[in-house]
């Protein structure tokens, strides 16, 4: 509903003319809706098994109306605005549109004011049953958003989530696993499982000890399983894992696969976890594959919550079951403090005895733990003991062993009820994905955007920016889990399964997503279908067509997996589809699909159409009538040559992702003034870089040049120097002549960047004479520069180095020079203090030094040193500062050279 309101309060604008009786009807319709969405509100923030009856479906006859409410207001718009055609050139064609529109205009007219006539009567019926069940009668429980816990990221830095706890375990692992010693018994294969209920921390502990140990083997895999698996494509995994990613794999049965791991593992030392198991059948086929045949070490580790299923896995006499317990006492509350308290903080007196209560009803399950300990911390704040013991009554006996997964998923709702409306939205969303999904943080914001789940903050507030802070909101609430890059950065999350659990049960009562997996679940020919996710895990498995099943006609979005694309219907049969999500489906497979691609422009509220990885070879010109697009991905499709002219008609685009092989029409960058975030290739046209000087909103730009010329680089730096927002810019070069220095040192005389870039990234071959003048100039002004890659320097020099390490948030640098001249490059201990991946590659005319208290964050260190100049300058025992410094140091590579030889030395 927070969607609609303001939508009503468009069409009481001038510019539609509507007559005076129907703008009095939609005032009065957004006065009504106003009072019933702070009453939904107040419902969303009690659990639903504690709502009475009529309540509920009061709730969802109110949500109903506003979705048809919204899809009419939503047809109107568009019908006004109209669609742009794709010849209007000639002036007869002008003014029959002209006419043409006139006669349409009031029918449009005509037609809104029937529909929300109607729509006032439903409007009546329910406010009339709103009075009679009280709803606003219903408490609420407010709960104020947050901003990003920096305690949070230190927890999941120990051992992916819990590590700091799991010391003993750990230890206990290992030594099931057997790790040393000569005896044959641990030449020999051994399995061992890791079985308990959901949420104690299985699949944490198997990855921890995976981490420790896979350097010791020749080969190692990773596999989640899940619910209802294909076990065909488990074996594909494992073998892709392995290092055997053969194209033929798809085509195997599952004997077949079975043997090719016999063949791949035989005269292999090999590790393999295999995740989150839950049926005795996939324990036969595992047994199968991984004989005892194998007498080199191989370790094999399995996780899952079901006793049998740990006993089928291991039921010969070498392997062993470790039996997975709830934390300690002691631990349990040393993690629920953590949590909520400050590093190095007293514990008030007066939360002990609640918090001994709570803890014990949270049964030693770290997730439970984390899940409660998030709802009682407002970012800094603790919330008051009172709250604390009705958190504590709300959470009733705790957990057992009979009934672990539906006591978590009561546990869990207690964080997601303290969410605010717009997370619990956002939240509810992510069950589009299917289990152990690696969900990328852009694409997901960029979805929830296009889906209107984030509404305008402030005037000129970046949606993007506003639905970053939603992200980060979830992640402090520890409803998702997040996954960090090299630099500590977060780029993608995960969703714990027993969250997925919970947020697809709720969906489901709320009717918010509808998922067809193949397992079996069903819809109903009459349900109200408003989202779609289509999964369908069994790639063998022959689906009804959906149109068979339902009507599309109230769909508003769809989301579709791999192989799930054979039951996707034709195009024509939504009618007010706002995302189109088909990424990573094979479209070239399907030709009924590829020729039903020319029907998108029949999808005239489409907002978000992800093509990305789906092989097609042709965008239709049709797309050129979605007018109100705001997001097209159609990166990774290397057989997509050209866009359509017609693309510049989508001038609400305010992302656009195109292959580097793509070429881009004259004039097409122009039009495209609301965009924000641009990867595009420039071809040999100068104009085409000067048009984006025109996109005055952009902020993250990655561009491909794909020939050289002086007039192409001059019209690009000037375009960027009007580009006063950028906040990440990505610069590739693939000339086929030899690439020159002259784009880069452009860039470096003319270009003072804004004082909020945060990344600068130029690729091979691109090359630079000397290190560039925007970072020389001042580089205090770069305050937030956090990532610099310069990978084709001429020449570093000393003060080159220093002036970097006095850009104070760089956590990555990469430079690579070509023709060094400096001898000796001292990494200074003052600079660099934030720096956690250096990579300095000056060939073969340089040795480096450390000095001490240099790089106290680094993480991943990479440099080249050159044997002859440290021999030359009487450094014979290559001392290069490294004993006792660089603490945090978890990986270095050494590249020794002498002449143009070199080995790699770890």
């Amino acid at each position: 509903m927070g969607r609609l309101l303001p939508k009503l309060g468009e069409l009481l604008m001038e510019e539609y003319n509507l007559n005076k009786r129907v703008k009095k009807d939609i005032e009065f319709l957004r006065k009504e809706l106003e009072s019933m969405h702070v009453a939904l509100v107040k419902v969303g923030e009690v659990p639903r098994d504690q709502l009475d009856k009529q309540v509920k479906l009061w709730a969802d006859e109110v949500r109903d109306l506003s979705y048809d409410m919204e899809d009419v207001v939503d047809k109107f718009l568009v019908r006004i605005h109209g669609i742009a055609p794709h010849d209007n050139t000639k002036r007869f064609k002008g003014v029959m549109k002209k006419m043409v529109g006139l006669f349409k205009k009031g029918k449009n007219h005509h037609r809104i004011a029937d529909a929300i006539k109607e729509i006032k009567e439903q409007l009546h019926e329910v406010a009339a049953r709103r009075d009679r069940n009280k709803v606003d009668g219903i408490a609420p429980n407010p709960t104020e958003a947050i901003a990003i816990d920096p305690r949070l990221r230190a927890l999941y830095t120990e051992a992916a989530e819990l590590v700091g706890i799991y010391g003993k375990r750990d230890h206990d692992l290992m030594s099931l696993l057997s790790m040393e010693g000569d005896d044959i018994s641990n030449k020999r294969i051994k399995k061992i499982s890791i079985v308990g209920f959901g949420g104690l921390g299985k699949t944490t502990l198997a990855r921890a000890v995976y981490e420790k140990i896979k350097g010791d083997f020749n080969c190692r895999a990773f596999v989640p399983v899940g619910q209802n698996p294909d076990i065909k494509k488990v074996f594909r995994d494992i073998l892709i894992d392995l290092g055997n990613p053969q194209s033929d794999l798809a085509i195997l049965d599952e004997r077949q696969l079975i043997n090719k791991l016999h063949e791949f593992v035989e005269n292999k030392r090999y590790l393999v976890v295999i995740d989150d198991i839950w049926d005795e059948k996939m324990c036969e086929g595992i047994n199968l594959a991984f004989s005892n045949r194998n007498n080199l070490g191989s370790r094999l580790i399995i996780t899952t919550r079901i006793v049998s299923v740990s006993n089928s896995c291991c039921s010969s006499a070498n392997n062993s079951i470790y039996q997975m317990e709830p934390l300690s006492a002691d631990d349990s509350r040393r993690l629920f403090y953590k949590r909520i308290f400050p590093a190095n903080s007293e514990y008030p007196n007066e939360f002990e005895q609640v918090s001994k209560d709570i803890l014990k009803k949270c049964g030693g399950v770290p997730l439970a733990i984390i899940t409660i300990a998030s709802a009682l911390a407002n970012g800094q704040h603790v919330k008051p003991k009172r709250e604390w013991d009705i958190l504590l009554q709300s959470i009733g006996s705790g957990l057992t062993k009979d009934n672990s997964l539906e006591e978590m998923r009561r546990i869990l709702s207690f964080s997601y009820y303290d969410l605010p409306s717009y997370l619990k939205t956002c939240l509810l969303y992510l069950c589009i994905y299917p289990e152990d999904s690696k969900i990328y943080r852009d694409t997901l914001i960029w979805k929830w955007v296009a889906e209107g789940f984030i509404h305008h903050g402030k005037q000129g507030t970046c949606l993007f920016l506003l639905g970053l802070n939603y992200f980060n909101q979830l992640i402090n609430k520890s409803m998702i889990q997040p996954i960090y890059d090299g630099i500590g950065q977060v780029y993608a999350c995960r969703v714990h399964d027993i969250v997925l659990d919970l947020i697809c049960n709720l969906s489901h009562e709320a009717r918010f997503v509808n998922i067809l997996d193949g397992t079996g679940n069903s819809i109903s020919s009459q349900s109200k279908v408003r989202r779609l996710s289509l999964q369908n895990k069994y790639e063998d498995h022959q689906a009804k067509p959906l149109t068979n099943i339902i009507s599309m006609s109230r769909v508003r979005s769809i989301t579709v997996f791999r192989p799930a694309i054979n039951i996707m219907p034709s195009l024509l049969r939504f009618e007010v589809l706002r995302v189109l999500d088909m990424s990573g489906c094979n479209l070239g497979e399907y030709s009924s699909l590829q020729l039903n691609l020319k029907d998108v422009g029949h999808l005239v509220h489409l907002r978000y159409l992800g093509l990305s990885s789906t092989k097609i070879s042709k965008l239709p010109a049709e797309i050129g009538s979605l007018q109100f697009l705001e997001m097209l991905d159609l990166g990774g499709n290397h057989e997509l040559l050209a866009l359509p002219s017609t693309v510049c008609n989508l001038k609400r685009l305010i992302y656009l992702n195109i292959s580097p092989c793509v070429v881009v029409p004259d004039g097409v960058l122009r039009n495209l003034t609301s965009i924000e975030v641009l990867k595009v290739a420039l071809g040999s046209l100068s104009i085409i870089a000067q048009e984006l000087g025109d996109l005055s909103r952009l902020r993250d730009l990655r561009i491909f040049f794909k020939d050289g010329s002086l007039d192409l680089y001059e019209g690009f730096v000037k375009s960027l120097c009007n580009l006063h927002r950028i906040k990440s810019l990505s610069i590739v070069c693939y000339s086929r002549e030899a690439p020159s220095y002259e784009l880069m040192d452009l860039l470096g005389e003319r270009w003072v960047p804004p004082g909020h870039l945060c990344r600068f990234l130029s690729h091979k071959p691109i090359k630079l004479s000397a290190l560039q003048g925007w970072i020389k100039r001042d580089p205090s002004h770069l305050s937030n520069l956090s990532e610099l890659s310069l990978m084709s320097v001429k020449d570093v020099q000393q003060e080159d180095m220093e002036t970097i390490g006095e850009l104070m948030s760089l956590r990555l640098l990469q430079i690579k020079s070509t023709h060094q001249t400096q001898r000796l490059l001292v990494i200074r201990a003052d600079g660099f203090r934030c720096m956690v991946v250096f990579e300095l590659n000056c060939g073969s005319a340089t040795q480096i030094m450390f000095e001490l208290g240099a790089l106290p964050r680094a993480e991943t260190i990479m440099f080249s040193l050159s044997v002859r100049v440290a021999k030359e300058d009487g450094n014979c025992s290559f001392d290069l500062g490294l004993q006792g410094n660089l603490l945090s140091l978890r990986r270095r590579r050494q590249e020794s050279r002498r002449g143009s030889r070199g080995r790699l030395m770890g």
